[in-house]
């Protein structure tokens, strides 16, 4: 499976698939031609939103990387 990460697309794009609610598509067109069709297979989790979840060093990782990700994205 081929994997692209958000944070290295243009902010519009990201936005809209990140947005993409379950079961909900998103058709790729070039130039007025379908190439392609994405389907949302659950629920989406804003990047922004840390996990519960984790262990202490797993969620001091991802705060981290999140920090870093907006820092970047700022400047």
């Amino acid at each position: 499976m081929k994997q692209i990460d958000l944070d290295d697309l243009p902010p519009r794009a990201a936005k809209t698939l990140g947005g993409l609610a379950a079961g909900e598509e998103l058709a790729l067109v070039q130039g007025g031609v379908v190439v392609g069709r994405l389907r949302a297979v659950g629920p989406t989790r804003s990047a922004a939103e840390p996990r519960d979840d984790l262990p202490d060093p797993d969620r001091l990782k991802e705060v981290m990387e999140q920090f870093n990700a907006m820092i970047h994205d700022e400047f």
